[in-house]
């Protein structure tokens, strides 16, 4: 069965390290501690003292002071595993953990998870093609020495590698290492371990290169394992969730983030908040139990994007289209029917044709397997139809020789519709309002990846909210908007009021229009 050691690097918190210790330890795991020597000297001493007599307990042999970015973090950690590979024979992997962790799953499952294969997990991609550095230097990290921390000291870390730049003084990686970058959270199996440390005293000029490049603790032990271990006894992820804001600082968990948590396909998370108190006491009861199921529903990330994606007021990371295509056609008419529930629009769409004709398609722009015709490629993806809109309209109306077309958006398409009501043919917008059932909107939150079919009903009951904002939000902009032939065709309203709005959005006569009104479970989910 698998032992793990885990290694602890802390720099504050004594009272939460030594409780973190004990909790791992009396799962049956060891322990190896790096509290780095910037702390209060005392700190350190109460957390030797009261860890003294656990011999599933160790710590490095020397304390260093550790700084964001900086090799240092590299050597504390290296000093840790060489502690728990001398202390802890039986140890058959090598966990990276933080203060700042916490399991969000049973010893006993994390034991079960590593014994399924005999493989290491670390991120590990390509450091110049993955596109995974997302802001700030990127081969500047590497080819030029940084001897200043950019946190600490701004001036000197830019004002140095302006000077090697200008003196010429670039490096090159050593030739034999294809440099990777990842997460620092990893779990190294022992014969992985045991290699690299070995690789570690062998090639001192590897050792010399990464000391001097700029955070190093994500490129360091990630491209050592590629370079030591075969890629199919790696598996490029890492077992600890956590998440980033699109500012760049880790997401920070709650109280009230427990079942979240539990149902994320990882082992621990951070950063756990130093007041969660009471999410800190459930964890560390739930790691010491044992026959605990875990339902994974794995929607933290896309959960976290959607609550985020919309801002406070401005709504961040609207669509935007920075292209525009040449005019429909003055003697066109585009109508957009705009519906979230797909299901019906597409109903309605569906007898429109069968009483008018009118030509028409479904979700073109938020539905990639909306049956189109052969148009050349440019309808082959959404990217493409959305970056072509005008264009794809365009063809659309060649292709079925017509005048007038249909085209189903959903509601979050706001700037999308501003575009078409901007052209200079004729548009007209038919708003279908529905009632949203929270049946409805756990399955809409299920399709779009913000739930899983096992997230707990905590979760979802908090979600509901939020996602029921966004609907009237979008309906909202929809109106703020002031489209000039904006119709509404309502769910409470009667047929007779319906076919109204229909016969102007179709310029058809009401007898049609009641006839379209009419159908039969129109509005049936």
């Amino acid at each position: 069965m698998a032992k793990i050691a885990y290694i602890l690097l802390s720099h504050k918190d004594p009272k939460g390290v030594i409780a973190q210790a004990e909790r791992l330890t009396s799962g049956g795991d060891y322990v190896s501690i790096h509290f780095d020597a910037r702390a209060r000297p005392q700190d350190f001493d109460a957390i030797r003292d009261a860890l003294a007599s656990n011999p599933s307990i160790t710590f490095a042999r020397k304390r260093l002071k550790c700084g964001w970015g900086a090799w240092s973090l590299v050597a504390a950690t290296l000093l840790a595993v060489r502690a728990a590979v001398t202390a802890f024979p039986r140890a058959t992997h090598f966990y990276m953990l933080s203060g700042d962790c916490m399991p969000i799953k049973t010893a006993e499952y994390a034991h079960d998870l590593l014994d399924k294969e005999d493989v290491d997990y670390i991120e590990s991609f390509d450091f110049f093609k993955s596109g995974w550095i997302k802001t700030g230097i990127t081969e500047e990290r590497l080819i030029y020495r940084h001897w200043f921390n950019e946190r600490e000291q701004k001036a000197a870390f830019y004002a140095s590698m302006r000077l090697q730049k200008r003196l010429g003084l670039a490096r090159k990686v050593p030739a034999d290492l294809q440099v990777q970058i990842g997460s620092q959270w990893w779990c190294l199996r022992r014969r992985t371990i045991e290699a690299l440390l070995e690789f570690c005293d062998r090639r001192r000029d590897v050792i010399r290169f990464f000391r001097t490049t700029w955070i190093p603790d994500e490129t360091f032990f990630q491209t050592l394992v590629r370079h030591l271990v075969p890629e199919h006894e790696i598996r490029t992820r890492s077992l600890t969730f956590l998440m980033f804001t699109d500012y760049g600082m880790p997401v920070t968990f709650y109280n009230d983030h427990y079942d979240l948590l539990l149902s994320q396909d990882y082992l621990f998370a951070r950063k756990i908040s130093v007041d969660a108190t009471s999410l800190k006491e459930r964890l560390g009861r739930l790691y010491a139990e044992s026959g605990v199921d875990f339902p994974i529903s794995n929607e933290g990330r896309s959960l976290f994007q959607f609550l985020t994606g919309r801002g406070r007021i401005g709504r961040r990371f609207a669509p935007r289209f920075w292209e525009t295509e040449s005019s429909l056609g003055r003697e066109r008419t585009l109508l957009l029917v705009v519906c979230k529930k797909w299901h019906v629009a597409k109903r309605l769409v569906e007898r429109i044709r069968a009483v008018t004709g009118i030509a028409a398609v479904d979700y073109v722009f938020n539905e990639a397997s909306t049956p189109l015709p052969d148009l050349g490629g440019i309808q082959s993806t959404l990217e493409k139809r959305t970056r072509h809109r005008r264009a794809l309209v365009r063809m659309l109306f060649d292709y079925w020789q017509t005048d007038m077309l249909i085209v189903c958006i959903d509601p979050a398409n706001v700037d999308l519709m501003r575009d078409f009501v901007s052209d200079k043919s004729t548009v007209r917008l038919l708003e279908v309002e529905c009632a949203f059932s929270d049946a409805f909107l756990i399955g809409h939150a299920r399709r779009v990846g913000l739930a899983g079919d096992q997230t707990p009903q905590e979760v979802l009951d908090r979600l509901l909210p939020t996602i029921r904002y966004d609907v009237k939000f979008e309906s909202d902009m929809i109106r703020d908007a002031d489209f000039s032939g904006l119709l509404r065709l309502r769910e409470a309203a009667a047929p007779a009021e319906n076919a109204v709005a229909l016969a102007a959005f179709l310029d058809i006569n009401i007898e049609k229009a009641r006839e379209i009104a009419e159908t039969n479970h129109l509005f049936v989910d």
